[in-house]
């Protein structure tokens, strides 16, 4: 028992320690990457520096991706004039032509960008599943991936929060 007291209290240094060494560490930064759109503008992360930026990688065989498609749109249009701005990356299987004539069906606001040769995918990780998203803070760190299903309420109020 007599050690007991010291046990715990080199416990709790190292618990505290161990949360800040968490805390501080630095997130992730984006890749340098350079966006071609449909319309064959480019976009690259460097120019985005200071806003916050969705980057979606999305097929139009993904029946994830059709499903989040309006709560993209919605969330875009709510933020685009306040520092927000979403780039969705077609994957290199995914037919140009399929790409283009969704865009125009479901009149998507956002830039898309084909990704024809995979360097996009391989830059972002080796990304092979979709949907897959990246939230890219305004100092060009990832902030947060996540595959699959994404909680846009939760980006909403990150959003709200960081836009003001």
């Amino acid at each position: 028992m007599k050690f007991a007291k010291p046990l715990l209290i080199a416990a709790a240094v190292l618990v505290v320690a161990g949360a800040l060494f968490y805390a501080l560490m630095e997130k992730p930064s984006a890749p340098a990457s350079t966006f071609t759109t449909l319309e064959g503008k480019q976009i690259t992360l460097k120019d985005l520096r200071g806003q916050i930026v969705l980057v979606n990688f999305w097929a139009t065989s993904c029946p994830g991706c059709i499903k989040k498609m309006p709560d993209m749109i919605e969330t875009y249009n709510q933020y685009k004039g306040r520092g927000f701005e979403v780039i969705a990356v077609a994957m290199s299987y995914d037919p140009p032509n399929y790409v283009a004539s969704f865009v125009k069906t479901r009149q998507l606001p956002f830039p898309v960008a084909l990704d024809v040769n995979g360097e996009h995918a391989r830059a972002f990780g080796n990304v092979q599943v979709t949907p897959t998203t990246f939230v890219i803070g305004k100092d060009g760190s990832i902030l947060e991936q996540k595959l699959g299903d994404f909680d846009f309420v939760k980006l909403k109020a990150m959003l709200d929060k960081e836009l003001t």
